[in-house]
């Protein structure tokens, strides 16, 4: 990331100049302790804006004995961080520059692990921010409940950027996107992925959080047919079209409502597909629109919503490249019983979502890190104990392929609790008939079946509630 001295004048030029000192002052091989008392806690918490009193170092994360070197959040008039030591915002795990953390080194891994394992302390609900440092290298991750994911590339700190990098670092601190945006999406069709985005927002909304679903599928259009939404005045085409911002997609949004016994009403949003979108081929989709413009647009909307999910269509086209783009993480649905689900799964989280990345830090000129997968899940299917070890099996030689050919470890994303010759559990959604024949009654599965009810219940806890 190539910064000018211009560009780090957002920053005032006393705070600027004061990163740039401290930061060349540095020995070259600075333990913890310099680089915490000649630049963390002098220069750069001042930088992002955090007072003595909205620091505490060595912060106690959760009830055991783990401590992250410190937590930030700033005071209010009768709440003082420092004296309440409540409700954190952000946390910093502090390191030498004599420890690695070029991206992906396995210092690196460590240290991000650790993090994580901080962030989803139980002292540390609050939080919604992580940081990584040495003074040498600097990265940014954002925690939305469970989910935690880049914000930012590992980026590389010298003395021409240290400016902007601070002062992007704490914008985005300081404008936080309440909104978590979702992407379904397998390479593969028949794996639940409508029935999933719809039982997902119903759960969600019984759990109090304010969601937004995307049927981003035109072709199919099983979203909004499942729902029976009907397209309002403004269609989602026109919007999209839209450059100069003149059509917001709240003209598109139409509410879904369902009505229980008693006068309870649990609502959410759906922005329906309309005709026309359907009828544009490949060509003239890739003419006529880009490939952020449904991120662009859903970002007016992210102040909103708590959940924004989009259901993707199983292709690696327009829609579905677009949603990726769009999202903050992809949630991938699989079938145990058919291999290419979980080869197409493999496939989205070697070379697809990799792939936006790229374009997402060129078309942010680093500062963004793009969509991240979440690990596989089997969805809607009984699983006997021999199936189970079958499908397994397929995983691992699917997971050995991957490695050998591409030297891509995609044990995270099948395996996410691994442990050496222990734990390849892998999250399950067991079927239900409810959820299976919800579509022809246009309620989702979770609203009328308490069992499926439950059943998407664990899995937004899986996944998102902490």
């Amino acid at each position: 990331m190539v910064l000018t001295l211009e560009q780090e004048q957002k920053l005032s030029p006393e705070i600027a100049q004061n990163l740039v000192q401290a930061l060349q002052n540095l020995p070259i091989d600075a333990k913890e302790a310099v680089v915490d008392n000649n630049f963390i806690a002098t220069s750069f918490f001042h930088a992002l804006g955090f007072t003595l009193p909205e620091r505490i170092p060595g912060f106690k994360t959760g009830d055991g004995g783990d401590k992250v070197d410190y937590a930030l959040r700033h005071n209010t008039e009768d709440d003082i961080f420092l004296h309440n030591q409540n409700n954190p915002y952000v946390l910093v795990e502090l390191k030498g520059r004599d420890i690695n953390l070029t991206y992906e080194s396995p210092t690196y891994n460590a240290t991000v692990k650790q993090l994580k394992k901080y962030l989803l302390g139980n002292k540390c609900k609050t939080v919604q921010w992580g940081i990584i440092t040495n003074s040498k290298h600097i990265q940014l991750f954002r925690k939305h409940g469970k989910v935690i994911y880049p914000a930012t590339p590992c980026l590389e700190i010298n003395a021409e950027n240290i400016g902007e990098i601070t002062y992007q670092i704490r914008n985005k601190i300081e404008h936080t996107s309440k909104a978590l945006t979702v992407a379904v999406y397998n390479n593969k069709g028949g794996v639940g992925k409508t029935t999933t985005v719809i039982n997902l927002a119903a759960v969600l909304t019984s759990h109090k959080k304010k969601v937004l679903v995307v049927d981003f599928d035109p072709n199919q259009r099983d979203l909004t047919d499942s729902l029976d939404i009907k397209p309002g005045t403004q269609p989602l085409y026109e919007c999209l079209e839209d450059k100069r911002d003149l059509i917001s997609l709240k003209q598109v949004i139409r509410p879904y409502t369902k009505t229980f016994k008693g006068g309870t009403n649990l609502s959410f949003d759906v922005i329906p597909v309309d005709d026309k979108l359907a009828q544009c081929d490949e060509d003239d989709l890739r003419k006529g629109f880009n490939f952020y413009s449904l991120r662009k647009k859903l970002e007016a909307l992210k102040s909103d919503y708590d959940y924004i999910l989009i259901d993707a269509p199983p292709n690696w086209r327009f829609f579905s490249i677009s949603a990726v783009y769009a999202a903050d993480v992809v949630l991938i649905p699989t079938k145990h019983n058919h291999i290419r689900s979980l080869q197409n799964a493999a496939v989205s989280i070697r070379q697809y979502i990799p792939q936006i990345q790229q374009v997402r830090q060129e078309k942010t000129q680093g500062l963004e890190w793009g969509a991240i997968a979440l690990p596989i899940f089997f969805n809607g299917e009984k699983i006997a104990d021999a199936a189970r070890v079958n499908a397994k099996n397929a995983i691992d030689g699917i997971i050995k392929q991957v490695k050998q050919k591409y030297n891509f470890d995609l044990i995270p994303y099948f395996y996410p609790r691994y442990k050496p010759r222990n734990n390849k559990s892998i999250f399950e959604l067991p079927s239900n008939a409810h959820i299976a024949y919800s579509t022809f009654e246009k309620i989702p599965a979770a609203y009328k079946s308490k069992v499926a009810y439950d059943y998407y219940s664990q899995l937004a806890k899986e996944y998102f509630l902490q």
